[in-house]
């Protein structure tokens, strides 16, 4: 038998890791330090927009509006409210008139303007109780951000006869970033302690549980410091953070859990420290390298997409996942060879043992996973197809879905600028704010501007229109639709102003023209993404089994646990089942870009544990040559670990569900659910069986491609790969296989 903690059969990274553990770890020490002080702050710096596709028709006229007519687009509005009097009582609009000239005085502040001034009736609620004063605050993002808290406090609350509430886009994108702000921290304070008890009972030892925690938080810290940078350069949308608190424990606490749990099976095989890193690090450590890779592939998709929304959880998702997998195989190593046996200590399940012996950890849960499998595998055709029509049904009311945009419903229903838009929404004529600017660009004369006025008022989806205002040769209208300002009859208004005739150059904006924008430049890339994810993932799966079937068989897979999901987003979100035991408004619709972004994520982290199992199951077949012995042993030896896994997993994303934004709450709670489903119904279930049914063919693959897997293929070694079985790898109780 061949030494393997031999110094000889040390690979060359093996070497560079342990080589000067202590340095590497103050090296480590030192980085994280600068990555709190560069990543300090770094949710006052990012957006809470980035819906929009900024090459559409209705981003290049929302920018033309506010550069040709600031005043014409208030993005602050004031809701006073007259109580049991009328608005136009003489006390109330005097006040009114005070508030209206206090605020034209503020520095930042154009555009001021209200019911009272020239009684329109947009502006007036129809009860006669209510009216609005509006305005528009310049600036960047951060700017307006730091005016609206400046002046807010003396607009808001009562003054003499009335109340007023802060509403407007400015007041809700402000809103919903502080509270993504607090919910995040509440959501860390949440899942580090969980995760921590979590991890002691799978690990018993308090050490071995700290080490996951550990990297985890080197992560996230790591990716704050990369948020902070990318923010100087480009937009991030600040919901990106909750991506990064959640893959940078997540994944984390999975690479440290496979490698950790392996380097305990090698020293209980017998292996002294040096020795058992060298080989977690040529078999685990493989897996949690293309682990990565594939998680990052599905990430990377999101960068095909016009949206920094969707770009920013790009941005987040490869940092945090690189980060992860660096900090498992460089800092986690360097730690394991200097803590020895000592990995094992401070057992604080023995208080609960009461004198019975400790059972082994390569062990746990062993007897269970394999009585399992044999299950499964005798019954293949039962789970196979059992598993299959239960996914597929659980996914059947995501054929319903209607996409719309985030607005203020994202935010607590008590939130002040959710409750002045629903005001708005509610009483008010034409839902002001919720209408389609039509920009106008190129010379005209009035009649040809009442003509085209006059042509789409007559649209039967149109209720008012108003305008024009002109600045030149530029002019607006706005067109106020019957129903609501983003509903099917608005959207299809959208197409109808924008190919209706004019003599002038035309460009339609608003709620509904941005929904129609964003799902076309998705609709566009989809195709891209999904057959980048789709190809990349195919080859790196080839490189790890070497067989055409397996790869295939990974996609579908993986695809197909995500189907729970998404019915359940649609079924709890849009259609608003359960939204009184979760604490939110349902719009009645799911954000355009969410989807995209759950299915990346999602698909990412199933691809995860996929690899953890299949890397396992080939590992065992190169030694044995026995397909179901190996698809047994490799489910009794990884569906512990996946389990707990995706608990940790899934405990972190819940608690990113506690969030109070709709989005955030939908992102934690749905991949929450895919993760369960992937590791508790796809990898224990459904795997095992068609991998029964498909029997050795599984590993089929031409002669060209098997001679390609065998130069460039990932192999259990650190050199060449050698053919199956010729090294025998010693098994979680140190058996031979």
């Amino acid at each position: 038998m061949t030494e393997v903690n031999s110094p000889q059969r040390l690979g060359g990274w093996t070497r560079f890791v342990t080589a000067r553990p202590r340095l590497s770890l103050l090296a480590a020490l030192v980085l994280t330090v600068l990555a709190v002080l560069a990543g300090s702050g770094v949710a006052d710096r990012l957006g809470s927009g980035g819906w929009e596709d900024p090459d559409a028709q209705s981003t290049y006229a929302t920018k033309a509006l506010e550069r040709e007519f600031p005043d014409s687009q208030p993005n602050l509005l004031l809701l006073v409210d007259a109580g049991r009097a009328s608005v136009d009582d003489p006390a109330v609009a005097a006040e009114a008139a005070r508030l209206t000239e206090r605020l034209a005085g503020e520095k930042g502040v154009t555009g001021v303007g209200s019911y009272w001034q020239g009684k329109a009736p947009g502006l007036r609620a129809e009860d006669g109780h209510e009216a609005l004063i509006a305005a528009r605050i310049t600036g960047d993002e951060d700017t307006m951000g730091e005016t609206l808290d400046r002046i807010a406090p003396a607009l808001r609350g009562a003054h003499g006869p009335v109340d007023v509430k802060l509403g407007g886009i400015v007041a809700v994108r402000h809103e919903m970033q502080t509270t993504i702000q607090e919910d995040l921290l509440r959501a860390e304070i949440i899942a580090l302690p969980v995760t921590l008890v979590l991890l002691v009972m799978v690990f018993g030892s308090a050490i071995a549980a700290l080490l996951p925690l550990g990297i985890g938080i080197v992560a996230i810290l790591g990716t704050n410091a990369v948020l902070s940078g990318l923010a100087a350069f480009t937009d991030v949308s600040i919901f990106a953070m909750n991506l990064t608190t959640a893959l940078g424990l997540g994944l984390a606490i999975d690479y440290a859990l496979f490698i950790v749990r392996r380097f305990r099976e090698e020293l209980a095989g017998g292996q002294d420290p040096l020795g058992a890193i060298g080989t977690t690090l040529r078999t685990a450590g493989r897996t949690v390298l293309f682990s990565s890779l594939t998680v990052a592939v599905s990430l990377a998709a999101m960068l095909v997409f016009p949206q920094y929304f969707l770009r920013s959880f790009a941005y987040a998702g490869i940092a945090v996942v690189l980060l992860a997998a660096a900090a498992a195989l460089i800092l986690l190593p360097a730690a394991l060879v200097l803590l020895g046996h000592r990995v094992n200590s401070l057992d604080l399940r023995a208080l609960f043992r009461r004198g019975r012996p400790a059972k082994q950890a390569p062990s746990e849960g062993g007897g269970a996973w394999g009585r399992t499998a044999d299950l499964v595998m005798r019954r293949a055709p039962f789970f196979a197809l059992g598993t299959t029509a239960v996914l597929i049904l659980l996914g059947l009311p995501f054929l319903g879905v209607k996409f719309g945009t985030a607005d203020d419903r994202q935010l607590p229903s008590s939130a002040e600028s959710h409750v002045v838009q629903q005001h708005i929404r509610d009483g008010f004529p034409g839902s002001p704010g919720g209408g389609l600017d039509i920009l106008a660009e190129g010379p005209a004369t009035e009649a040809q501007y009442t003509a085209y006025k006059e042509r789409i008022a007559r649209l039967p989806e149109v209720l008012r229109v108003d305008g024009p205002l002109v600045n030149g040769d530029t002019a607006y209208f706005t067109v106020q639709p019957r129903g609501e300002s983003v509903d099917d009859p608005a959207q299809r208004l959208v197409g109808e102003l924008r190919s209706a005739e004019a003599p002038f150059d035309t460009k339609v904006t608003g709620a509904a023209a941005v929904l129609v924008d964003s799902k076309h430049a998705i609709g566009e890339q989809l195709p891209l993404a999904g057959a980048f994810i789709v190809v990349v993932t195919l080859f790196l799966v080839f490189l790890l089994t070497g067989s055409v079937l397996i790869p295939v068989q990974a996609v579908l897979l993986n695809a197909l646990s995500l189907t729970a999901m998404f019915g359940a987003v649609v079924w709890v979100f849009q259609d608003g089942h359960l939204s009184g035991l979760l604490g939110f408004t349902s719009p009645g619709s799911i954000e355009t870009t969410l989807p995209v972004l759950m299915f990346c994520v999602a698909f990412g982290l199933s691809m995860d544990y996929g690899v953890f199992l299949l890397s396992r199951i080939k590992e065992e077949y190169d030694h044995t040559g026995d397909h179901d012995r190996a698809v047994r042993l490799g489910l009794q030896r990884t569906g512990g670990l996946i389990t707990a896994a995706a608990v940790i997993l899934a405990v972190v994303m819940v608690a990113i569900g506690t969030s109070r934004v709709t989005n955030t709450k939908m992102l934690g709670l749905g991949i929450a659910l895919a993760v369960v489903m992937d590791a508790m119904v796809v990898r224990s279930l459904l795997v095992p069986a068609i991998m029964r049914l498909t029997g050795r063919a599984t590993w089929w693959a031409p002669a060209p491609l098997r001679r390609f897997h065998r130069r460039f293929g990932l192999s259990e070694g650190e050199s060449a790969p050698a053919p199956a079985a010729t090294e025998p790898e010693r098994d979680t109780v140190g058996s031979r296989g």
